[in-house]
């Protein structure tokens, strides 16, 4: 893998607003495309607020890092907000990482993302240093609970990691809504912080359980708790063991339908968005279609759980869903019948060429 010519560009230049736009859809090209619709300073914040996100993830997975170097790295992390020395350490600690070349040159080249981030109004800086310092204390502990790899325990752990990993973008994300979007007031932003959790929590679980083999393979990492494992005769040392294929798809089905609860409680978080906050309902929608569909499949799918396997919706039925929920997402009825749809079955629309 390269990096993109924009990125070597604005590294070259040490151009943070350069660098931060560029390596955006180098690590995430699902929000790239919305973020890319949020205006001014809103966009800005989700912005920095998803990448130094990232860098806290790219800290977490890791592989190869000792429990207490990392725990030092999220230290130092924490301490850069408001400490040039800590950051410069922070800096120093991630240049022998090894993993995804995005996700380093990212980590790597923080500074330029906390310039950016100081360009952003104070009061918006204030949210983001909240939820990104909430978000890392409970990756943090994570990494010292289980320095042999994550392995959740409990139903309930799980919850609390989903918590730490995702929740907090939840709440990051409303908090960031209700400062920037005039018509996102006192009265709605209440209403949007009762669902905010599950609309990210949703995402996560989603992604979870659609990566198993692929956390524990290159990740060391099950998130699947023992307890459900155990329950159906099996455990997380053999997730992906061929001749209980059965029962671990069979421990998977409390936390699919946690995922079709939170992911209803996602549809009403869009759609208690006003429709006059056009660029954040653009924000969601793509997403939430995206879990729907990736839902959809994996119930009926045991990929996730063989050696090198994942579920993965089409790039027809990707493009269909971007384009369809685009002109739909002003409708809340439209919204509605279009995720009714995507439940049942794929989503593709004919395209010339």
């Amino acid at each position: 893998m390269t990096l993109p010519p924009a990125v070597t560009d604005a590294l070259a230049r040490q151009d943070a607003a350069r660098f931060c736009e560029a390596i955006l859809p180098a690590v995430s090209r699902t929000f790239a495309l919305g973020i890319k619709v949020l205006p001014g300073a809103l966009g800005q914040a989700v912005l920095d607020a998803y990448l130094l996100c990232r860098i806290a993830d790219t800290v977490e997975d890791a592989p190869g890092i000792q429990p207490d170097i990392k725990a030092a790295l999220f230290d130092d992390f924490l301490a850069a907000f408001g400490d040039a020395d800590a950051l410069a350490r922070f800096t120093a600690g991630v240049q022998g990482l090894t993993g995804d070349l995005a996700h380093l040159t990212l980590t790597k080249q923080s500074a330029l993302v906390f310039a950016h981030f100081a360009a952003l109004p104070a009061n918006t800086r204030a949210v983001v240093q909240k939820w990104v310092t909430e978000m890392a204390v409970g990756m943090r502990k994570f990494v010292l609970l289980y320095p042999d790899g994550i392995r959740i325990q409990t139903l309930d752990e799980y919850k609390e990691y989903c918590y730490y990993v995702a929740g907090t973008v939840g709440y990051m994300l409303t908090d960031l809504w209700h400062e920037h979007s005039p018509s996102i007031g006192s009265r709605r932003y209440a209403i949007l912080r009762e669902r905010c959790r599950a609309f990210a929590e949703a995402l996560q679980t989603v992604n979870i359980l659609k990566d198993v083999a692929v956390d524990a393979e290159q990740e060391n990492s099950v998130y699947v708790p023992e307890e459900l494992l155990r329950a159906h005769g099996s455990s997380q040392s053999s997730i992906l063991a061929p001749e209980l294929l059965a029962s671990n798809r069979e421990a998977l089905s409390q936390l699919i339908q946690l995922a079709w609860h939170d992911l209803e409680e996602a549809r009403i978080y869009l759609l208690d968005i006003p429709r006059r906050a056009v660029s954040i309902r653009l924000f969601c929608i793509l997403p939430l279609l995206l879990a729907y569909a990736t839902l959809r499949d994996l119930v009926q799918s045991t990929a996730m759980l063989t050696p090198g396997g994942s579920v993965k919706i089409t790039r027809r039925e990707v493009k269909s869903l971007l384009m369809t929920g685009s002109m739909l997402v002003m409708s809340n009825a439209g919204v509605r019948w279009l995720v009714q749809r995507v439940r049942r079955r794929s989503f593709e629309l004919a395209f010339a060429g």
